[in-house]
């Protein structure tokens, strides 16, 4: 008797449950039974037992082969991974005194990026005797997104966090 653990699943003999609710290996419901008598069925079939569904009243159990249940299993949550759409953030860090053509040059990257479906940071630091001017800081936030308005929406205000006055922008859907 060999005992496989590779999920969380209880699989053969660690089914210790006095009834369970077995279903067939093509998916026909066989009853309530002993989980020695689901066992010995799944045996007869050359198949594993494996519980399916633990919190159920009583427990749900399925003669199958777990084996290829478990790469069956693996090649759905690869699918799902590849279907599923990460946002890359990007930062944009800039100080309170920065010039006009430094600024330019901080927009168009921005640009660059929201086109490529990227969110943006924009992080305005203070550093010293700057933040005794935070409050005519923001005027600086507040030409950066009048500059991109074309392509860009806020998706959070600008806030202070410790040194830094940051905003996230996300490129418009149209």
């Amino acid at each position: 008797m060999e005992v496989r653990v590779i999920s969380d699943l209880l699989i053969n003999e660690q089914i210790r449950e006095n009834e369970v609710r077995l279903i067939g290996e093509h998916g026909e419901q066989l009853g309530i039974m002993s989980s020695k008598e689901a066992y010995r069925i799944a045996q007869e079939a050359e198949l594993d037992l494996v519980m399916i569904a633990p919190v159920a009243k009583p427990p749900v159990c399925k003669v199958i082969d777990y084996g290829k249940y478990r790469y069956e299993q693996t090649l759905r949550e690869k699918e799902a991974k590849k279907k599923q759409k990460t946002i890359e953030i990007k930062e944009i860090r800039m100080s309170p005194n920065i010039d006009t053509n430094d600024l330019n040059t901080k927009i168009n990257a921005t640009r660059k990026f929201l086109e490529k479906g990227a969110r943006v940071k924009v992080t305005l630091r203070f550093r010293g005797r700057e933040m005794a001017h935070v409050s005519t800081s923001k005027v600086i936030l507040d030409n950066f997104v009048d500059a991109l308005k074309d392509v860009a929406v806020i998706d959070k205000p600008a806030k202070m966090e410790g040194r830094n006055m940051s905003l996230f922008l996300s490129a418009k859907r149209s």
